[in-house]
């Protein structure tokens, strides 16, 4: 009987480890860190499978199971906490598959309401930034790139919200495409 038993429960965690799913584009995840409350955030996986998040960079979440990005999170930002972090990474919403038929744009990074949005209608880099809610207090506005998949090769194109904004460079703020990922990165220290 206790062998019965002990086979039945290592079973059951073999199990739930196996099928432990895996993120993709497309979902929205949350991440909470105790230590800091500021931090904490939905993100929405990039169709590249990429997230950015401060402090941390750009890293790619596609693939792997919220316990795994938990732990590439923790190693990224143990030099910048002390102690033990205590991060939390959980799937909020999965991907659904009759919205992939809409075309969409995504904001991802330093705004504060990432995510995918659909593309109804001719849109701006700048009205994309609008869309997510502005930008978030660390986004590097001088280096705002739009990334775009073009005959199989991903393209950057470079926005300057400052030169924009002052109107000694207008050109730079594109229509988006359908699929087109607007990255607001984290600005650097002295920057």
């Amino acid at each position: 009987m206790r062998i019965l038993l002990a086979l039945l429960l290592l079973l059951c965690a073999f199990s739930t480890g196996a099928h432990a799913q895996a993120l993709q584009a497309g979902d929205t995840i949350s991440i909470s860190v105790y230590q800091d409350p500021k931090l904490d955030r939905q993100v929405v996986i990039a169709p590249n499978g990429m997230i950015s998040f401060p402090l941390a960079g750009q890293i790619r979440a596609g693939g792997l199971t919220p316990g795994q990005l938990e732990d590439i999170l923790k190693a990224r930002l143990k030099d910048k906490f002390t102690g033990d972090l205590d991060i939390t990474v959980a799937l909020v919403g999965l991907k659904q598959l009759e919205e992939d038929l809409k075309p969409r744009i995504f904001v991802t990074g330093e705004v504060l309401r990432p995510g995918p949005f659909l593309l109804r209608q001719r849109t701006t880099v700048l009205q994309a930034i609008a869309l997510a809610g502005g930008f978030g207090p660390f986004a590097a506005k001088q280096r705002i790139q739009v990334r775009r998949q073009m005959n199989g090769v991903e393209v950057m194109f470079l926005f300057d919200y400052d030169s924009f904004f002052s109107g000694r460079n207008v050109e730079d703020n594109i229509d988006l495409r359908a699929g087109d990922v607007v990255l607001i990165p984290e600005r650097g220290l002295f920057e």
